[in-house]
This record gives C-alpha cells, structure tokens and sequence, in this order.
C-alpha cells in the first residue's frame, strides 16, 4: 500500500502533461489542416525541377 503514495501522484502528473501536450498542439494549429495531407502525399517533391525527362515538348 505505500507504493501507491507514489503511483497516484506520478499518474496524475503523467496525465498532466499529456493534457498540456494535447492543449499546446490544439494552439499551435497541428490539427488545422487535415485535409492537406492526403493531397501532399500525391505531390512529385522529390522529382528534380526542369531535368528534361519529364519534359512535354522534347
């Protein structure tokens, strides 16, 4: 019974900063755009811009 005097308030303060974690990126706009990411992983960033390969006209 005395490990409790230790786990109670670990536990409570462990669930603290996880509700500061989840307000802070509630302010930060982390859950904003949640659309975006299932288009940007349709983007060609890695593709190099103007190397001729993916050129129409030749």
């Amino acid at each position: 019974m005395d490990v409790l005097v230790y786990l109670i308030p670990a536990a409570l303060v462990l669930g603290l900063l996880g509700l500061a974690g989840f307000l802070w990126s509630l302010k930060s706009g982390q859950y904003e755009d949640l659309e975006g990411a299932k288009y940007r992983i349709l983007q060609d960033d890695d593709l190099p811009e103007g190397d001729g390969k993916n050129d129409e006209r030749g």
